[in-house]
């Protein structure tokens, strides 16, 4: 009876539903719609928005989608069979209606400080390692197609995750010889928390901190309606040049 989709909007005043498509755009930005380059294949517009994923992240492949879940869609649909698990720290419910479309099931290894909001942690985000390596070592390598980090974890209400624990998620990953990819539609201020938060880092800028991140990754998935600052539009992101082409065809479906 608290489902908040049952409320129409004009009942509310102050809206916290989603953080999705809130942000303001700049007069700049809403000028560069009119100026874009709408041709229907080899758009400047694209080359530019390529170039800036690729700084910002340092993966070679960027396939543009229309909004996250779609990124997430893609990614499942060509990664994810029946029978998979894709542990992660706490999936959106999006990802987990995308995992279990593709078959998967989602697997949530939250530290348990996650979900008693009356305890103090700096990075309730975090991953619990010990449960991510004994999944590991339980589940037939083949079943397993990736690890999924949400930076920040909005399931536990945008709690960031450290550093450190993408560090050692990384080390775990790469001894079991599976992908890890970060779901990253709040890098920006996962990195600002890291900054502010995790012991050594306070005189590192948060963009190289957001480089950091991206570097213990394979890829990345995005809704850029969050920390990219526009109304619409994500990515998908990887250093994988075969799973790039298969997903560029994809997305000639959807």
């Amino acid at each position: 009876g608290y489902n908040l989709f049952h409320l129409p909007s004009e009942m509310v005043i102050v809206d916290l539903l989603t953080d999705s498509g809130v942000t303001a755009m700049s007069a700049r930005q809403w000028s560069c719609l009119f100026r874009g380059d709408e041709a229907y294949a080899g758009a400047r517009s694209f080359d530019r928005f390529e170039a800036v994923v690729q700084t910002l992240t340092g993966y070679p492949f960027v396939i543009p989608t229309h909004q996250g879940r779609a990124a997430e869609r893609l990614l499942f649909s060509a990664v994810v069979k029946s029978g998979d698990v894709v542990p992660g720290n706490m999936h959106f419910d999006t990802t987990r209606a995308n995992i279990e479309a593709s078959g998967g099931e989602a697997v949530d290894l939250a530290i348990a400080q996650a979900h008693t909001p009356a305890r103090e942690h700096p990075f309730k985000g975090n991953i619990d390692l010990d449960r991510l390596e004994q999944l590991l070592r339980d589940t037939p390598h083949e079943r397993v197609p990736l690890v999924l980090l949400t930076v920040t974890s909005n399931g536990c209400g945008g709690q960031p995750v450290s550093l450190e624990n993408i560090s050692q998620t990384q080390l775990l990953c790469a001894r079991f010889g599976v992908p890890l990819y970060l779901d990253a539609a709040r890098f920006a201020e996962n990195a600002w928390l890291i900054h502010e938060r995790e012991p050594g880092l306070a005189h590192t800028a948060p963009r190289k901190i957001a480089r950091a991140m991206f570097d213990r990754a394979d890829g990345c998935l995005m809704s850029a309606k969050k920390d990219g600052l526009v109304n619409t539009g994500g990515f998908l992101a990887t250093r994988n040049e075969d799973l790039a082409t298969q997903l560029k065809r994809l997305m000639v479906l959807g």
